[in-house]
This record gives structure tokens, C-alpha cells and sequence, in this order.
């Protein structure tokens, strides 16, 4: 099986910012996937980012996966809480990353996929449990190497993605994005 990529909300509010959801779609080249908490998040974010909603209509994401097992999800809940952080007054705060790093460390299914976030804590955790790490940086990177920007242009993209408010690493120069 190939490896699936997982982006979080961040990831996918940065291309929908700059109004090129586009071109994600075609870097992960149908190996995108979500969980059930990632998929809600990306719902609740379309309010302000309206592209966000047409991956649900498209599908591109496949069905969001859901954590029912009982075991599962009171790992899942030991992840939101003891480790990123969320609260039990707010239920869904850090869910979307507690769900993605137990299905990416705990579930064989997923052996070898990526995680894509550009949120700094989260991204270190996964890292030191092995899991296999990316950043918007990275994913433009790859977009250029696929031949759908210039680094230049990928830059300039990225750039946007900042001007619109996003949070993220930037290249110093599109020399940078060159793999």
C-alpha cells in the first residue's frame, strides 16, 4: 500500500488562505487522508475560509476515519489531554492531532504514512514517536519538484499564505523549495 499523508487543519487553511486547495489535491494524488476530529475542524474552518467545504464535496480526503474502538479512543483522549494539551471542558481542542498521531503510531494500516502540520509542539512529539513528518514548506517543495510552480511562484505562494494571516516556516529564498 502506498503511504497516505494526513494534513491537519493548518495545512489545508494555508492553501485554502491563497485560494489553491488546487494544488494540495495534486501533490497528494489521492493518497490524502483524514480523521473523523481533522474533517470537523476543516467544516468549523470554512466559515471563514470557504474552499475548505468543498473538500468534503469533493473527496479528495476519502471518508474521514473514525476511532470507535473504546481502548482507541481513551488512547486518543490521553493524547489530547496529557500530551497536547486539551482540556475537558473543550472536547475538541487538540483532537484532530491526538487522533492522526494515534492512528499513524498505534494502527498498522498506516505504517510509513505522514503527518503534515506546520504547528511546531505537535510536529516535535510526532517526531520523537518515529512518525513521519512534514511541513507546508515541505509539500510546496514537492509541488515545485512536480513541476506545478517555480520556486519562485512557490515562494510567492507561500508569501500569501503569511499576508492571509497563516503561521508557517518560509523559505529564504526559492532556491530553498528546490529538492
Amino acid at each position: 500500500m502506498t503511504a497516505a499523508v494526513f494534513p491537519d487543519n493548518t495545512v489545508l487553511c494555508n492553501f485554502a488562505a491563497v485560494r489553491r486547495l488546487d494544488l494540495l489535491e495534486g501533490f497528494l494524488r489521492g493518497r490524502g487522508r483524514w480523521t473523523e476530529a481533522v474533517a470537523a475542524e476543516a467544516l468549523n474552518s470554512s466559515r471563514q475560509l470557504p474552499d475548505l467545504a468543498t473538500i468534503h464535496t469533493a473527496g479528495w480526503l476519502g471518508e474521514p476515519i473514525e476511532i470507535d474502538d473504546e481502548s482507541a479512543v481513551a488512547l486518543v483522549e490521553h493524547l489530547r489531554i496529557d500530551v497536547f494539551g486539551g482540556t475537558t471542558s473543550r472536547p475538541t481542542k487538540h483532537l484532530g492531532e491526538a487522533q492522526t498521531c494515534f492512528l499513524l503510531r498505534e494502527d498498522p494500516t498506516w505504517v510509513g504514512s505522514w503527518w503534515v502540520s506546520d504547528d511546531r509542539d505537535s510536529l516535535e512529539f510526532a517526531r520523537r514517536q518515529g512518525i513521519h513528518t512534514r511541513e507546508t514548506i515541505d509539500i510546496v517543495a514537492g509541488i515545485v519538484a512536480d513541476g506545478d510552480l517555480t520556486a519562485g511562484h512557490g515562494l510567492e505562494l507561500m508569501r500569501s499564505m503569511v499576508d492571509a494571516g497563516r503561521t508557517l516556516r518560509l523559505p529564504s529564498t526559492p532556491r530553498d523549495l528546490v529538492l
